[in-house]
């Protein structure tokens, strides 16, 4: 039997789910759609979103032209949700891709986060 391609996607992200959960550290999990790119960095016991930022937030799609399905604007997110990290005291997370390979968007979000102060 096939798998779609999400199922797929979160079969990949399961382990990693697993893994960070014994870390005892928030995550940075992240979403990538052909339109958007979303961050949200989520508390060490899974219950509460801390700091969230996406594309689709008024002020980042005005400041990106609409533009949200690009590197730039993953960019873009990366620096805002390590800003609001740091806003909430969270200096410490891990990097949850969610399945996504660690490549394009994905990768310029995770950069951008670390640049801006993120530890992960």
């Amino acid at each position: 039997m096939s798998m779609t391609k999400k199922e797929q996607r979160l079969r990949r992200s399961r382990q990693t789910r697993v893994r960070i959960a014994l870390q005892r550290v928030a995550r940075l999990a992240v979403h990538r759609s052909n339109l958007h790119i979303y961050a949200a960095i989520v508390s060490d016991d899974g219950t509460q979103v801390l700091a969230s930022a996406s594309t689709a937030e008024k002020e980042v799609r005005e400041a990106l032209g609409g533009k949200g399905g690009n590197v730039a604007a993953a960019t873009a997110v990366g620096k805002r949700i390590a800003e609001k990290a740091k806003a909430a005291g969270i200096e410490k997370v891990a990097f949850d891709r969610s399945g996504f390979a660690f490549h394009g968007r994905v990768k310029a979000l995770a950069e951008a986060a670390r640049e801006a102060g993120l530890q992960f």
